[in-house]
Parts: C-alpha cells; structure tokens; sequence
C-alpha cells in the first residue's frame, strides 16, 4: 500500500515538473523566434522576406501554447 502510494506521487510529481519545463522551453523558443522575426523584418530583400513568413509557421502555433500557459496559470491563481 505505501509502495503505491509513493509510486504514484512520484509519478504525478515528475509528469507536473515535465509539462512546467516544456512550458518554460516554448516560451523561451517563442522568445528566440520572435527576436530573430524582428532581426529579420529590418533587413531587406527577398530571401529575408519569405524567411520572415516562414518564421510565423513556428511562433503561431506557440503563440497558441502561450496563451494556453496564461490562461492555466491565471486559473490556477483565481481559484
């Protein structure tokens, strides 16, 4: 019984620490993309151009995972 009980507390505090450090990893990705999108956005020409739209593929969807992150953590503080 207390095997089981530890096992699983365990196993619940490792699956909390994983999602709270792949949270912090897209964040500081989403960070990285967008300051590498403004570097680019001041330069000019074709190839910085479509590298710029390429650019948005990765930070929309993180964007999304963002707010999803902000929108949990402000839940959690209210209730």
């Amino acid at each position: 019984m207390i095997s089981t009980v530890t096992t699983t507390t365990v196993t619940t505090v490792t699956t909390v620490s994983l999602a709270s450090a792949l949270g912090l990893l897209a964040v500081v990705f989403l960070i990285g993309l967008l300051t590498t999108k403004e570097l680019v956005s001041a330069s000019e020409g074709r190839k910085f151009k479509l590298f710029e739209r390429l650019l948005d593929i990765g930070i929309s969807p993180l964007l999304v995972v963002f707010a999803l992150i902000v929108i949990t953590k402000v839940w959690e503080v209210l209730r």
